[in-house]
């Protein structure tokens, strides 16, 4: 991206005063330029038929719509267009299906200014971003030392939501052996549940390493 090239950015939230916080801190920066705002799917998808859009900040909760759904269809209908989403909800399980669905960044609605400020700019530039808040600082850095290099590598393809059929397809493996391998990953990190394992996983990569993925 040219510096400070413009930025067109959509806001979808079916929340009038979380999309006038959002336009009030996002146009303190010269080139994001909020050319439309969304309370649900269907106006979403309709300015975007209309305007020309580079970024979208969805919220997942969108009264009878849904954020991931709707990320999803934009993912088809307009590749072009990244979407960021912006949310309350913290759990590992709601990230990883944003991710699959398309979203290129996962940010924390109560995150500061700057926290979304840099996920679009990273977003813009090719890369991916996740807000601070969720990462676990809890968890043992060196960890995954107790991995193979086959285990990191599926463990990376994890942090970034895809199922285990993806994966066996990404890596020309069987979907057996992903599971195994899923599996032996928990065991040696101590994990037990597939939402701790996929948090973990996000938690672990740099948002540089998840850029390469």
């Amino acid at each position: 991206m040219i510096p400070d090239q413009k930025i067109n950015i959509l806001l979808v939230d079916d929340h009038p005063l979380v999309r006038d916080g959002l336009r009030a801190r996002l146009e303190t920066v010269p080139h994001f330029y909020i050319c439309g705002e969304a309370g649900n799917g269907v106006d979403a998808l309709n300015i975007a038929a209309k305007q020309s859009i580079d970024l979208i900040l969805m919220d997942i909760n969108l009264g009878q719509s849904n954020g991931i759904n709707l990320t999803e269809r934009f993912s088809k209908e307009y590749p072009h267009i990244a979407v960021i989403m912006l949310s309350m909800h913290e759990k590992a399980e709601y990230v990883a299906q944003s991710i699959q669905a398309g979203a290129r960044a996962y940010v924390l609605k109560d995150a500061p200014a700057e926290d979304i400020i840099n996920a679009i700019e990273t977003v813009r530039a090719g890369g991916t971003y996740f807000s601070s808040g969720l990462r676990n600082t809890n968890k043992d850095e060196d960890a995954t030392e107790l991995l193979t290099q086959r285990e990191k590598r599926i463990l990376e393809t994890i942090a970034t939501g895809k199922s285990n059929k993806s994966i066996a397809q990404e890596l020309g493996l069987s979907v057996r052996t992903v599971e195994t391998h899923r599996l032996n990953i928990k065991r040696k990190l101590n994990i037990e549940g597939q939402a701790d394992l996929i948090r973990y996983a996000i938690n672990t990569f740099s948002e540089a390493e998840m850029s390469k993925i």
